[in-house]
Parts: C-alpha cells; structure tokens; sequence
C-alpha cells in the first residue's frame, strides 16, 4: 500500500526509558543516565532510521515529596537540554534537535538567542517545545512559593512566544553583508530594534545573532487543556499530545486543525504527533512478555506518587480498589488531570488499575504485538485522521529504540508509510514545513 502522505517520527528520549520500572530492568545501565555516550546513541539509531528528530522533554525542579520516596528512581530530566542539544549537533548530520524550554522562567531574550545560535551550529535542525511551568516545586526554585495560575501562564505564553520570534526577526536573512573594503559588517537598513512592551515583558533588542538558519525553529506545543489547544491553534508547527483512543485522538485532531483554520493558518502547517510507548518484539507473545516483565518491577509507592503528579492531587492516602475520585481542579497538568478521568470512566478502572497504566507511558498510547500489530495501529490513526506522525516514546532506552528502527521502521516502508533516506536537511525540509518570512505572523 502506498501513500503520498509521508507519516513523520519523533525519538522521544526520556532518561533510561519511559517505563516508570526501566532503569531496573536486567537489560538496563543505571549509570547511562549520567553519560553523553549512550544518548548520542540513540540519536544515532534514530537518525539511521530517518527519524525526522529526537525530543527531549524537561522541567526545571525535581518532583515535590520527601528525598526518600524521590530515591526509588532516577531523576528523568537529569540533564539541561539546551546544552545537551548542543552537544548532540556537532555529532550529528541530518537528525532535528527538539527540546522543551519553559516560558515561565527563562526570559524571553535568553531563550530566543540560544535557540538562534543553537540553529547556527546545527546548521537549522532545531526545535522549540513551548511549555508552560506546572508545578510548584519549579516555582520554589524560582523566588515563588506557589506557581502561578494556569490562565495567567498562558496569557504569559502567548506574550513570550511573541517576543521571541520578534526577535529572530530582528535581522533580515540578508543583513550581513561582510563588505572588507567599504568597512561594512552588516547593513544597519536592514537590522531593527524588537522595541516590545506589553502587560508581561519589555524588551528592546535587536538579538546579537543573525537570523536562525530556518528563520525560526519549529515552535512545537504540548499542552491539551482548553489554553493549551488555544495557543497552539494560533501558534503551534508540531503539537505533541497524549491520546489513549482513536476517537479521542481524531477529536483532538480536528479540533486543533480547526483553531488553526481559524486563525488563518493552513491546517497543513501544523502537525499533530500523538506520544506512541511500542512494546515490539519479532511475536506478539515476546512482546507481551517484555511488557509484562516491567510492570512486574513497579514499586507501587513510586507509581502512586507519579499518578498524583500527574493529576496535580495527592492521591497517597486514597482507596488504591476504590473508584477514581473525584478531583479538585488543578492549575498544574489539567489536560493530563481529564485524560485519566476519562480513562478511568471509559474503562471503568478503579484507582490501582488506572496507576497501572500510568506507570508505562503517563498517558499515552501503548501498543504491545508483532512489528505488524505496531504498524497497523500506526496505520490506522494515520489514515484515520488522527495523527500526522508520531513521537515514538522506547520503554527502555536503547533496546526498544533498537527494535523500533529494525522491526517497524522497515514494515512502515513496506506500506509506502515513511521515508527511505532524508530529502532535505533541515527539521523544516524533514517536517514539510515552510521557512517563514521576516515578520510573518
């Protein structure tokens, strides 16, 4: 079967997996979360399968809750990503390099000329994860004792995000000039101060570095509640999303195609890639194993405390076979917070079931089978209008990516699904997407 429709694939690389039990799994080196090495590893088999780029998620504190409980696992975000993608440019060639930045703490300035050089010196293979800060142990990092309201922080979004790509725009893609005889470094006609004021930021600028190599890095968005969906509508290239069902997902789908149309974009511009967590092996009956095995190493008190992280409640003290209870609203996570609450309804999960399933990929779809029971599900949101690719999340890191790029990555060829080689060279050549023009909105 084929298809003109290229499906697009995210390496979402999450510490040593993304099982909550990964890092004790015999195949596991705890050590490797604190090395370079096996990183660029797995960027590399990614880059290998074409992969259009590898993700990188982040916050900015560690979990709230006592040192002994945060003891039972390693810290996920253990590396800054900024640095981290700088690295993995200089020994990469073709790979885009997306990573989450906060705009609830980092200024404006800072993060636009970071992302700017970091274009530069990956030669415009990088991306942008506009995220919002959720928790109040970030906040206490930050002078706050609580964080700030979640209509207030995307209100705040929206604002950076404006001032950010103001000022990749401050320089035309032509400016330097370089003239040695005239005494002319850059054509001063065609530099310009950003000069913003608004309810939440002043800044003047214009930024010190040229334009980024795309124009802009892609700006992606993650976030699934009623603001979240707002923004990225307005704003938003590539949306990461948690999905658990195919109506849910092709919900989701329309509905952020549609803000987009009515902000005036085509709804071809921005791509939807719902997190997919494949447990695959060459039977179905190995794969099932391999999952079984991982849910068999949760420490329960671990996998209740991440649960109440995500759903922004203090779940410790609640009937683990009783219903899932009815939650206060949150001014952390709320998209996550109604995803669990819909699962649990759907399903009829009591509490312990529903920790389960959180335990595995926080929400996203896991798919357990054969690299054809994977491709068909891949296949079936694809064409279903669900999804425009996927940000393919390895229970264990690198050997379920491994598995991912021989096992399903050839069967998605096979179906004319997804590329052979790269075509172009940067993230927005892999993604399809157009290089914006100077001031383009």
């Amino acid at each position: 079967m084929t298809s003109d429709r290229q499906m697009r694939l995210g390496a979402f690389l999450f510490g040593l997996g993304h099982h909550l039990a990964a890092w004790r799994h015999p195949e596991a080196d705890p050590s490797a979360l604190t090395r370079f090495e096996p990183i660029l590893r797995s960027a590399r088999l990614a880059e290998a399968a074409a992969f259009d780029a590898v993700f990188f998620a982040d916050n900015v504190g560690l979990p709230g809750g006592s040192l002994e409980r945060l003891s039972q696992g390693p810290q996920v975000y253990y590396w800054e990503p900024l640095t981290l993608l700088a690295a993995l440019a200089t020994q990469t060639e073709r790979i885009g390099l997306i990573c989450t930045v906060s705009a609830t703490y980092m200024p404006p300035y800072h993060l636009a000329r970071k992302f700017a050089s970091l274009d530069q010196l990956s030669g415009g293979r990088t991306g942008w994860n506009l995220v919002t800060s959720a928790s109040d142990a970030e906040a206490q990092n930050f002078g706050l004792e609580h964080q700030l309201a979640h209509d207030d922080r995307y209100a705040r979004a929206a604002e950076y995000l404006q001032v950010v790509t103001g000022l990749w725009d401050t320089w035309d893609d032509d400016a330097l000039v370089l003239d040695k005889a005239a005494g002319r470094f850059f054509d001063p006609t065609k530099v310009r101060r950003l000069d913003h004021e608004g309810p939440y930021y002043r800044v003047r600028g214009p930024l010190q570095s040229g334009r980024p190599v795309q124009g802009r890095p892609v700006i992606v968005q993650a976030g699934s509640s009623d603001d979240g969906r707002a923004l990225a509508g307005v704003s938003a290239e590539v949306v990461f999303t948690a999905q658990q069902s195919l109506p849910g997902a092709q919900a989701f789908y329309a509905d952020i195609k549609a803000r987009a149309v009515a902000a005036g974009r085509d709804p071809a511009d921005v791509l939807i890639m719902p997190g997919v967590m494949p447990f695959v092996a060459e039977t179905r009956e190995a794969a099932e194993a391999r999952f079984q095995s991982l849910q068999d190493l949760v420490d329960v008190r671990q996998a209740l405390g991440l649960l109440s992280g995500l759903t922004g409640t203090d779940l410790s003290r609640a009937d683990l076979d009783g219903p899932f209870p009815d939650l206060p609203p949150t001014e952390g996570w709320r998209g996550r917070q109604e995803l669990f609450r819909q699962v649990a309804e759907d399903e009829g999960l009591n509490l312990r079931q529903l920790m389960y399933r959180a335990v595995s990929a926080r929400g996203h779809k896991v798919v357990v089978g054969s690299p054809q029971d994977v491709a068909d599900m891949m296949q079936q949101w694809f064409e279903a209008g669900a999804a425009d690719g996927f940000n393919v999340m390895p229970p264990i890191l690198p050997g379920d990516l491994e598995a991912f790029t021989r096992l399903v990555v050839p069967e998605l060829r096979r179906r004319g699904l997804f590329r052979d080689a790269y075509e172009g060279v940067t993230l927005r050549d892999h993604l399809g997407l157009k290089r914006p023009a100077v001031g383009a909105p």
